[in-house]
């Protein structure tokens, strides 16, 4: 990635917070760790804290993101994925996780819970019409294209 490819993004953290950052240079996501130690239960959500706040650029979100990882050991997810980051709040990140496995699992302070991807996004101007153009797809949803 050329440097000209970067967006600066200004950054706080609170007590016990991890900066974010990229495991390899080719990464997508920075990782996102917790600030606190906790146990989830199977089928237990929580919104965990990172002690991270951030301000995203004006034409941007960052997208929080579940970690494959946490996913294929041990059954973690995030309730509402991606978690949404607009350009106006500036409050802390904060990560709904959810155990969907059988067993409990301990986190520790700084442990990576989740992926913090920045992204471009466009406003859309609604143009109400009377009716929408034809595709082949048509109305079809929700498998209807094949498996």
């Amino acid at each position: 990635m050329d440097v000209s490819d970067k967006i600066e993004v200004p950054v706080t953290l609170g007590e016990g917070a991890t900066l974010p950052k990229y495991q390899t240079a080719g990464a997508a996501g920075m990782d996102l760790c917790c600030s606190e130690s906790f146990e989830l239960q199977p089928l237990e959500r929580r919104m965990v804290s990172t002690g991270v706040r951030i301000a995203v650029p004006p034409g941007y979100e960052a997208q929080v993101r579940p970690r494959s990882g946490l996913a294929h050991r041990h059954g973690i997810s995030m309730v509402n994925s991606p978690g949404t980051i607009d350009s106006d709040y500036r409050g802390e990140i904060r990560v709904i996780l959810i155990n969907l496995g059988d067993k409990t699992v301990q986190f520790n302070h700084g442990e990576r819970i989740g992926q913090l991807v920045l992204c471009p996004v466009a406003h859309a101007m609604l143009k109400v019409v009377d009716e929408l153009d034809e595709t082949q797809r048509g109305h079809g949803g929700f498998g209807s294209t094949g498996k």
